[in-house]
């Protein structure tokens, strides 16, 4: 839409409340909001002002004003609240009128322009498969004297004993057997669906929704792939719509990682596939029907992933999903059809237009914008150097002997490792002065303070059950 065409349908919709909408450096959400009378026509250019000292890794004290602008084309009515439009914007600094190098979203529109700048190609296709977790309970806390955390769901295999109030209907998933059981087994069918529409009202494509393979809730909601720029603006609104419709139906969603021991955590497995003037790039008659350009492209993210998971598996909780037995990738590798590598080339359609790859190892704490900004520029160094992604796995990794898997190169096993990789290795993303130094440095800094160290520091309920007899 246009801006005259919002301010028509603010008219049309009697909307009475403009939300503003961006998202922080670690990957939140943010919002404050306007009466609707205050948003004209000029109000896309002049934007309006906030506090930006209070973001996260962003402006100092002193430097503080910044401006929000809103972009027309992400506006949609707001299912949850009444009379309420919501727009995403970008931000700017409110001296120079430039984008803020650590807006996130700035960076994933810097990642489109240079990839049109190299003549490779116009379009970078995101097809996400985002996992999550309903719980029907969370209690969590840490202070000096204690640390815990407690999560229930219905569907709860450890619930299948339980005597309560009421009848126990004795309809509980198995560890690992969560995946298309139907109602009653499923209780999340209505919500999920719930969840489907919701978005398609606000403009999101969805294929397919259904219960995923963990016992306590997991679920998965698939949206159509679309250029980068909106398949990120797409995953705010699908994080918020899951969480207020959970909310709706007095339960709670989560995007974290890995919330159960011992059974499949939540990834966001990417579809990608680079296209130039409405042509797909990627289909071919090498590996798994992809072209030699596809190849390149699985090489380029392939050699850089060890420090693509800094932002792609941004989490200390990353990490406890990313072992073997769970579905997981853990090891660098590629293949046709298996699923057990890091890149899948899918087998579902041998139309040249359906032809791309997926990567596996990214998860939902990332922050879209910069998670999907690193790959695509990995895949056009991948492109400009012809990098080789060597020799396609076929066999799958659970089942290797220990000398064979040796040989293959492993994922990260800590954000710690993740985050010296990327301290290592991050030229590739400052080509085209998409991500910048200062970006980098940040990102290093706040998540090796914020997350590796708070969390190194304080005793783990689990090292009690280790080592209190001692």
């Amino acid at each position: 839409m246009t801006p005259r065409e919002v301010l028509a349908l603010c008219r049309e919709r009697e909307i009475q409340a403009i939300d503003l909408r961006f998202m922080d450096f670690p990957g939140t959400q943010k919002h404050f909001t306007i009466p609707a009378k205050i948003l004209v026509e000029k109000s896309f250019e002049d934007g309006f002002g906030f506090d930006g000292s209070s973001m996260r890794g962003w402006k100092a004290i002193n430097e503080s004003d910044m401006l929000v602008v809103p972009q027309p084309d992400t506006a949609f009515v707001d299912p949850f609240m009444p009379n309420t439009l919501v727009m995403t914007c970008n931000i700017q600094d409110p001296i120079t009128r430039e984008d803020y190098a650590k807006d996130p979203r700035n960076v994933a529109r810097k990642a489109e322009s240079y990839m049109r700048s190299t003549k490779i190609a116009d379009v970078a296709n995101f097809g996400p498969e985002a996992e999550f977790f309903i719980f029907d309970d969370v209690r969590f806390d840490q202070n000096e004297h204690e640390c815990y955390y407690h999560v229930d769901s219905i569907e709860g295999q450890w619930n299948r004993g339980k005597a309560g109030s009421g009848p126990n209907a004795g309809y509980k998933i198995r560890h690992k057997e969560g995946y298309f059981p139907v109602p009653p087994a499923d209780t999340l069918q209505e919500a999920r669906t719930e969840m489907m529409l919701a978005l398609m009202d606000c403009g999101v494509d969805v294929e397919a929704q259904h219960h995923e393979v963990a016992t306590g809730g997991q679920c998965e909601i698939d949206m159509k792939y679309a250029p980068l720029l909106k398949t990120a603006d797409n995953l705010l609104r699908y994080k918020y719509i899951v969480k207020n419709v959970a909310a709706k139906y007095g339960k709670t969603a989560t995007f974290m990682p890995k919330p159960l021991w011992n059974d499949n955590g939540s990834g966001l497995h990417l579809h990608m596939s680079l296209w130039k003037e409405g042509k797909p790039l990627f289909a071919g008659s090498r590996y798994g029907g992809l072209s030699e350009m596809g190849m390149y492209a699985m090489g380029g993210i392939l050699k850089h992933a060890p420090a693509l998971f800094a932002f792609c598996c941004p989490t200390t909780n990353s990490y406890k999903r990313l072992i073997s037995g769970f579905e997981a990738p853990i090891n660098l590798t590629y293949s046709y059809r298996n699923r057990s590598a890091a890149i899948r080339i899918p087998v579902h359609s041998p139309h040249p237009e359906n032809k791309r790859f997926e990567f596996r190892c990214p998860d939902s704490s990332s922050n879209p914008y910069l998670a999907m900004s690193a790959v695509l520029m990995a895949m056009l160094d991948g492109i400009q150097n012809k990098i080789d992604p060597g020799h396609p796995l076929e066999k799958d990794i659970y089942d290797l002997k220990p000398d064979e898997l040796a040989e293959l190169p492993g994922v990260p096993v800590s954000l710690e490792e993740a985050l010296q990789a990327l301290r290592d290795d991050h030229k590739f993303l400052l080509v085209g002065d998409v991500f910048t130094e200062d970006v980098i440095d940040t990102w290093i800094w706040y998540k090796t303070d914020h997350e590796v160290a708070a969390l190194r520091e304080r005793p783990h309920p689990f090292e009690f059950a280790m080592y209190y007899d001692i």
